[in-house]
């Protein structure tokens, strides 16, 4: 039973600080404790509509993870004694974004992941693909933002025809992440996910597991390391599963069609979106990957005797198969706790480096920008100007910022970027810019190193030989 949220958006800003801008020293704080707080949201890349007065409940349900230590040690205000329990507990709603439906509260009580179990798309409405919306905020209703998780699109049922690459979209790439669950006697109440947890693989009927899902090699044998090849899915497929999080996999499968409780041994058309497939382990006597109850076993199919190309299943090794995707925003309040919501999260997507001489610029391409962000190398902030929601342009450092007013160097020097918000609120980009020194002769003396070109940055893991003073034509990070 979830614990009534307190009505939102009422806010008492009375407590809250004033804004601060981040200082170096709260940088260099964060770049060694890292107190990353994290918003993850898990879903399917495809939803069936509802339609007249059916609901067609989202599955894999999406699935909501409060993650890193910032939601700990974030600075609650003072309070009555016995609040600051309820002042520090998160709370969230979830919704489609329809003014259809209202958002349902999310249940993080004791846990630090949620998930909303009763979502559905209506046939009256008209999108053909819509992001969820969570809304989180304190016990003191103090608003930590709005998120959304990734495009969503919206399918009438999956086809039974057999399918070609022509719809692409609907099929499944090498190397994507999917999500299989298991339905007996198709009741909705006995549905059950794979899922890794305690380092093992198992079914659970509460959480999902995203699992990237790769094409071998037919002649790939059982190992720790194994070649993947890309294209897509096909009936028949050698594939190997591997868990998002933990990275543990399973034995080499061969993926199979599944009608009528039987695997199709012939079939070789593309897998698509909610398709009913099946897992022989390669190489095996007729064993399939089967659920039961919460064991993940091995079940050996039974010949057909009316027919050689299929095998006979039972309910516990049928597996619908789809795509799922990942939204995933981190922020940390540098300076402590600021007034408003976090929210909207800057996303850094690529880099470029234009220019050269004494001013090299660097250009961030993404979403959500606004103007009052600024970019940071490592613990030194960059004059920055704010160009539209998906671009921004910076002024590159002078590398003596980070060498102690020494620009000669003979090893590269790699520093993160993050973008940092007027109020101290700091967004780790996941991207470093390195500075690497030219090639040629060292200046014998100070004066001349000061005299002569400057170092020129260029960015991470791009690989190039050039002469003293030419500057090149860069790849993107």
């Amino acid at each position: 039973m979830n614990k009534p949220a307190p009505p939102y958006p009422a806010m008492d800003l009375s407590v809250r600080q004033n804004d601060r801008r981040l200082t170096k020293e709260a940088m260099r704080q964060y770049l060694r404790d890292r107190p990353q707080t994290t918003v993850v949201i898990m879903t399917a890349k495809v939803a069936q509509k509802s339609y007249g007065n059916e609901k067609r409940f989202f599955c894999p349900p999406p699935l909501l993870y409060l993650m890193g230590d910032g939601w700990k040690h974030r600075l609650q205000p003072v309070g009555l004694p016995g609040e600051a329990e309820n002042e520090a507990q998160p709370y969230a709603f979830i919704g489609i974004g329809s003014a259809e439906q209202e958002m349902q509260q999310m249940n993080l009580e004791g846990k630090n992941w949620a998930v909303a179990k009763t979502l559905f798309i209506s046939d009256t409405d008209k999108r053909k693909a819509f992001e969820l919306k969570v809304k989180l905020f304190y016990g003191t209703g103090d608003d930590v933002g709005m998120f959304c998780s990734k495009k969503i699109k919206v399918i009438s049922k999956p086809s039974k025809k057999k399918q070609s690459l022509k719809n692409a979209e609907l099929c499944i790439p090498s190397g994507s992440r999917v999500a299989l669950f298991n339905r007996l006697r198709s009741q909705t109440v006995s549905t059950r996910y794979l899922h890794v947890e305690s380092g093992n693989f198992h079914a659970s009927s509460q959480e999902w597991g995203a699992f990237t899902i790769h094409l071998l090699e037919e002649s790939q044998s059982e190992s720790e390391h194994f070649t993947v090849r890309d294209g897509y899915i096909h009936y028949g497929s050698c594939v190997k599963l591997v868990c998002c999080v933990t990275g543990m996999a399973l034995p080499r499968l061969v993926i199979r069609k599944v009608d009528k409780q039987m695997a199709h041994m012939t079939a070789d058309d593309p897998v698509s979106q909610l398709h009913k497939c099946c897992f022989h382990l390669k190489d095996s006597d007729r064993m399939y990957l089967c659920v039961s109850q919460e064991r993940i076993i091995q079940f050996q199919a039974a010949e057909c005797p009316k027919d050689p190309t299929k095998e006979i299943l039972n309910d516990g090794a049928a597996w619908t198969i789809i795509s799922t995707d990942q939204a995933e925003y981190s922020f940390c309040e540098g300076m402590g706790p600021v007034k408003g919501p976090v929210t909207p999260v800057p996303i850094v997507d690529s880099l470029q480096l234009n220019g050269g001489g004494d001013v090299a610029m660097l250009e961030l391409n993404g979403e959500n920008f606004t103007y009052n962000l600024k970019v940071w190398f490592g613990d030194v902030e960059a004059e920055t100007m704010f160009r539209c929601a998906e671009s921004m342009l910076c002024v590159v450092p002078d590398i003596s910022a980070f060498r102690g007013g020494w620009r000669w160097f003979r090893q590269p020097t790699q520093v993160p970027l993050s973008l940092v918000r007027h109020d101290g609120v700091i967004y780790a980009t996941g991207l470093t810019f390195t500075y690497t020194p030219e090639l040629g002769p060292q200046p014998p003396t100070m004066e001349e190193a000061i005299m002569s070109n400057p170092i020129r940055p260029i960015p991470e893991d791009t690989s190039i030989t050039f002469p003293t003073n030419h500057y090149p034509d860069l790849e993107q990070l």
